[in-house]
């Protein structure tokens, strides 16, 4: 057997040779506003949170925004502000990161999980309706990879919706309305791989002011409306986010679409160098009107192929990539707690199965697209030889 990256082939490529998994876009702007907080000296608790608020509401066009510590923080504060609590259960998806279920644990409800659909791999409205019980407090939609999720659909179930939008900043419904901008609470994270990155942090949109006054406290150790330090009126976390950290956010609120349009200029580029590779599936098309805002680029691999073997291959070849996403529903935990089983949901098994996650950043040159297509299509076809 032969061909780079196999057993007794080549040694592994350099720190230098290898083409990253992520890399955030980081320039003077950022420096230049991150600086000032550092000058002023008030890190926390500052102007620059409001105005980080204030500008992401405004791009989204939503009354109010409330910034905070991370995505998984913003989920826990939303379901919170649903009334989600002991013994309800939340209907949502067992294909996303552990966050979105987890969140739902933290106020001792449950969540319930339906199957996805195999175009778009977000959950629909028929599946949502379908698991409705009458302990069921919200529903829980995930914009996953970035497309947008049938959320007029899904309102139209009645029920509170609590929309996960952390990998889907820049979509837009067939409507024209942006991805978190319809009014329901919807969280969005700022992790460095993000579309927008704070290093850590997360956003939440939403229309209720007494929602955004209940978040606002909560994140803060629940104290009082009027910041007194002498009443905490509720209980609270410290789930705040940095002046330093919402600088930066307002820096790469303002280069935002450069970077979007970086992004889709990445995934058209990859669409044009995979096309060729036999039995590989790439992401839907938008379609309907849907536009999605691109966070990841991942792939279906050829049926019968190793995932595991492929990444390791890649790897070898100075290629990073990643299983993305594993069944949440299957992690040892869930399956302990709640007695999940495979089979349980076939469509979100096999999509993650056989799923991996490409390199992808705004960055990236057409040279590393068409090295990393030129690198999978050699792992994938040793693997069929062997």
């Amino acid at each position: 057997m032969s061909g780079r990256g196999e057993a007794g082939a080549e040694a592994a490529a350099t720190a230098e040779d290898v083409v990253p998994l992520a890399q955030p876009v980081l320039g003077p702007e950022e420096e230049a506003l991150v600086l000032e907080v550092l000058r002023s000296g008030q890190l926390s608790l500052g102007p620059r949170v409001r105005a980080f608020e204030e500008a992401f509401a405004a791009r989204l066009g939503v009354p109010y925004a409330s910034a905070v510590s991370s995505g998984t923080a913003a989920l826990h504060l939303s379901l919170r502000a649903a009334g989600v609590t002991d013994g309800d259960e939340v209907v949502t998806s067992p294909f996303s990161f552990v966050a979105t279920a987890n969140a739902v644990l933290f106020e001792r409800a449950r969540p319930v999980f339906v199957d996805v659909d195999p175009v778009t791999f977000n959950v629909t409205a028929d599946a949502m309706a379908a698991a409705v019980t009458e302990r069921t407090r919200a529903l829980l939609p995930v914009h996953i990879f970035g497309y947008p999720a049938d959320i007029a659909a899904i309102e139209r179930l009645g029920l509170p919706i609590v929309e996960d939008a952390a990998q889907a900043l820049g979509a837009v419904h067939a409507d024209g309305v942006p991805v978190g901008g319809r009014g329901h609470p919807a969280i969005f994270g700022f992790y460095a791989n993000k579309q927008l990155t704070t290093g850590e942090g997360g956003m939440i949109t939403l229309s209720d002011p007494d929602a955004k006054q209940r978040i606002d406290s909560e994140r803060n150790q629940g104290r009082a409306p009027d910041m007194d330090w002498l009443d905490h009126d509720r209980l609270g976390f410290n789930y705040r986010l940095s002046d330093v950290a919402s600088a930066l956010g307002l820096a790469q609120l303002r280069r935002l679409d450069g970077m979007l349009a970086d992004r889709a200029r990445v995934a058209s580029r990859y669409r044009e160098a995979l096309g060729g590779i036999e039995g590989l599936e790439l992401p839907c098309e938008d379609a309907g009107g849907d536009r999605r805002g691109w966070f990841v680029f991942v792939v279906q691999l050829p049926r019968g192929v190793d995932r595991d073997e492929t990444i390791r291959a890649l790897a070898q070849r100075g290629v990073q990539s990643k299983p993305y996403l594993p069944a949440i529903h299957l992690m040892s935990f869930y399956r302990e707690r709640f007695g999940h089983r495979e089979g349980e949901f076939p469509v979100c098994e096999a999509i993650a199965a056989r799923s991996v996650a490409l390199p992808f950043f705004p960055a990236m040159s057409d040279g590393q697209v068409e090295r990393v297509a030129r690198e999978l299509g050699g792992v994938l076809s040793v693997r069929r030889a062997a």
